[in-house]
């Protein structure tokens, strides 16, 4: 599902990933919480994201200090700490300002 986003501008994290080995369903039940408490966050606008041998999530926000707070969030600093830890071979996070958008819906 795409992310319904505000008119630009806003910002974008994108986190592109390569994964360790499977770690059964502590990954998937990390990253799902991971989700439904930045959907929490003030200034959280949405979030897409794909994965095969690259993940890749984009998530959306209002401004750089939403970023900043999201970061600093308990239990996202916890499950960051537990990713380069355990779930990550490596990853790297680009924050982008969107300054244009523009789609095509059937």
């Amino acid at each position: 599902m795409l992310a319904i986003t505000p008119e630009p501008p806003y910002y974008a994290v994108i986190f592109t990933s390569v994964r360790t080995a499977d770690h059964g369903d502590a990954y998937g039940e990390t990253a799902d919480l991971m989700l439904r408490l930045a959907a929490e966050q003030p200034g959280y606008l949405g979030v897409e994201s794909a994965r095969e041998d690259v993940g890749i999530t984009v998530s959306y926000w209002r401004d750089l200090e939403s970023i900043r707070n999201w970061k600093r969030q308990a239990d996202h600093l916890a499950a960051q700490k537990d990713g380069r830890a355990r779930f990550y071979q490596g990853y790297i996070t680009r924050i982008a300002k969107v300054e244009r958008d523009y789609s095509f819906a059937r």
